[in-house]
């Protein structure tokens, strides 16, 4: 397997954190991620467990930006999920994810992990959804995670502060099934800031600067 995927919608390759069952690259903005059985990320706060073995692709970003992207997974046990990760060492860190929970619904959930992880469910989306778009945006020292469903608004779902230089990327996860295969199409990179971070909203197109790509 390569060591880094370069994919032209990101800024910069993606080095791989864990290796996948199986990673491609789509054209220039999606990506196919598989995930083995008995993969996570997190560090359950009671210190009872830690769990930093999901395959993900990160890369550097710099200064503001957003990254978005459609995502799908074949949800089929609790806790399998397609993630937007943010990742500045393995005890800080956040991801973003389109999960299945216990109850069997696709969920919206997040979790920031500054030594131990924190973890709250937003909301469900209707199984079978394959118009589900979640976004990260860094703001200076302060990130952002937005959730947008069909052509509905960008809602906001978390803002937090994160220490560290940051890798973003992607991830897939399946802490209590045989595995995941995690789909993220219609990836887009933008080193923009926010308008506001209420509304989701990006400043008008004439104001962004198109990604540089380091040589």
């Amino acid at each position: 397997m390569a060591d880094a995927i370069d994919l032209p919608a990101f800024p910069a390759p993606l080095r791989t954190l864990n290796a996948p069952v199986h990673v491609q690259a789509v054209g220039d903005d999606s990506l196919v991620l598989g995930a083995a059985g008995s993969t996570d990320l997190f560090t359950d706060p009671d210190g009872s467990a830690r769990f930093a073995n999901a395959p993900a692709l990160v890369g550097p970003v710099e200064g503001d930006f957003t990254l978005s992207a459609r995502v799908h997974a074949d949800l089929a046990a609790a806790y399998d999920a397609a993630v937007l990760l943010v990742y500045a060492g393995p005890d800080a860190w956040a991801k973003f994810c389109l999960e299945l929970s216990p109850q069997g619904r696709p969920t919206v959930v997040s979790v920031v992990t500054r030594g131990v992880s924190d973890d709250c469910n937003s909301v469900t989306v209707d199984p079978g959804s394959d118009s589900v778009r979640l976004r990260v945006s860094r703001l200076g020292p302060a990130y952002a995670f937005h959730l947008r469903v069909g052509q509905g608004p960008w809602d906001l779902v978390r803002y937090f502060a994160l220490a560290g230089e940051a890798e973003a990327g992607f991830s897939a996860q399946s802490p209590t099934g045989p595995g995941c295969t995690a789909r993220f199409s219609e990836i887009s990179y933008s080193p923009t800031r926010l308008a506001d971070i209420r509304d989701g909203g990006l400043p008008p197109a004439s104001a962004r600067i198109a990604p540089e790509r380091p040589g």
